[in-house]
């Protein structure tokens, strides 16, 4: 069966080989000139792991788990509001894994023979009739196709031609920095890794997670007034606001230089969308679901994706498209929604200020340890 994935980044280069693997003649058509993943480094939750590990594709994450340490939310001086056992939950479900994005790009889409890959092409449009779909770049039809997977981002062209009265993105109004460097000599970050750190005056956020033996992945998230700055007034204007944070937080934006600073403004959908699938075409990761980076579950939602449609196109010819399609939707829309929903929520939650926001950190500290690790292992759970 002929398939066509449009957009390479990590979720529809999962999709791509799991397909190529189950037998299909499979082509991912990539806007960029060529194949890579830009960023620092990603966070996939257990349920992201298994995913993979369904794929085939979990030997190297599964290489790169996060020690166990104790995770949670703290205020902005690294005092304990809600302390969860991830070691206990990691037990359970299996790792988290902290990883580097270039590198993780590269783990995944090894197994794709080179010669199935089209970069340099942008999909402006799909046309669908009742036995395939065409697809059109530069205006143009390039190739037909049994099937479609729509995998192009958060900011999908295709997702608003295939729902046309759907609102789109919403901006969160919140700003998120992100950054990699390492560990500088002196400087104990122990009882910070897996942790968010919450400001109750401000409403901003930093979170720290341990990459390999000796890196450190750290992100922001901050209130957004006005146009995204530039790296480096990101950068200052950060400093500025965390000078009074545990001395770890300033030293390490401090300590990493502007060029390795990615600043992005945070936008999620608007509204859930109707159908993850529409005929012959489906989409994936956040042309499906783009969700605020609260719980940490973009890219584990996208891997989900990628081996819930591989499944049910696996052994599938082109007179079943539709039908395992709607199979596809019927399982995947769901999850997502819901956690896309939960998202939102815990970006309520952590950008609360004030009197609110204080009330926030009292019941936090009231939480047994048991309970938050229960609810920690719920969003993992598949």
């Amino acid at each position: 069966m002929r398939i066509v994935v449009v957009g390479a980044g990590l979720g529809g280069v999962s999709a791509a080989v799991g397909l190529h693997r189950a037998g299909h003649e499979v082509t991912l058509y990539e806007r960029g000139a060529e194949l890579r993943e830009a960023g620092t480094a990603i966070v996939i939750m257990p349920n992201g792991v298994q995913a993979l590990d369904a794929l085939g594709l979990g030997d190297y994450v599964r290489g790169q788990a996060m020690p166990a340490v104790s995770g949670g939310l703290r205020d902005w001086r690294g005092r304990p509001l809600l302390v969860t056992d991830t070691a206990q939950a990691q037990q359970t479900f299996g790792p988290t894994v902290v990883v580097g994005r270039a590198r993780l790009h590269q783990a995944l889409r090894a197994p794709l023979p080179a010669e199935l890959v089209c970069t340099a092409t942008p999909v402006q449009r799909l046309e669908p009739d009742p036995t395939g779909v065409t697809v059109i770049s530069d205006g143009r039809p390039t190739t037909s196709a049994d099937a479609v997977i729509v995998a192009d981002g958060i900011g999908s062209r295709l997702r608003g031609r295939l729902f046309p009265g759907h609102p789109g993105l919403r901006q969160a109004g919140r700003l998120d920095l992100r950054g990699m460097l390492p560990n500088p000599p002196g400087l104990d970050v122990t009882d910070l890794l897996a942790g968010i750190l919450i400001d109750r005056r401000t409403g901003s956020m930093f979170g720290l997670f341990p990459v390999g033996e000796s890196d450190l992945y750290w992100f922001t998230d901050s209130a957004l007034r006005g146009t995204p700055p530039g790296a480096d007034e990101a950068r200052r204007q950060l400093l500025s606001l965390m000078a009074d944070w545990h001395p770890a937080v300033p030293a390490l934006i401090e300590a990493t230089p502007p060029s390795d600073i990615y600043v992005d403004p945070i936008a999620c959908l608007a509204e859930p969308l109707p159908s993850f699938a529409i005929g012959r075409i489906a989409l994936l990761g956040d042309a499906a679901h783009a969700m605020t980076p609260d719980l940490g579950q973009g890219a584990s939602q996208a891997f989900e994706d990628a081996a819930a449609v591989t499944r049910h196109l696996g052994d599938a010819e082109p007179a079943d498209v539709v039908q395992r399609l709607l199979r596809y939707d019927a399982e995947r829309r769901p999850r997502a929604n819901r956690l896309m929903r939960a998202s939102s929520r815990q970006s309520r939650l952590t950008s609360q200020t004030g009197a609110t926001a204080w009330l926030r950190d009292a019941l936090l500290r009231a939480i047994p340890r048991r309970l938050a690790t229960r609810q920690l292992a719920a969003i993992w759970h598949v």
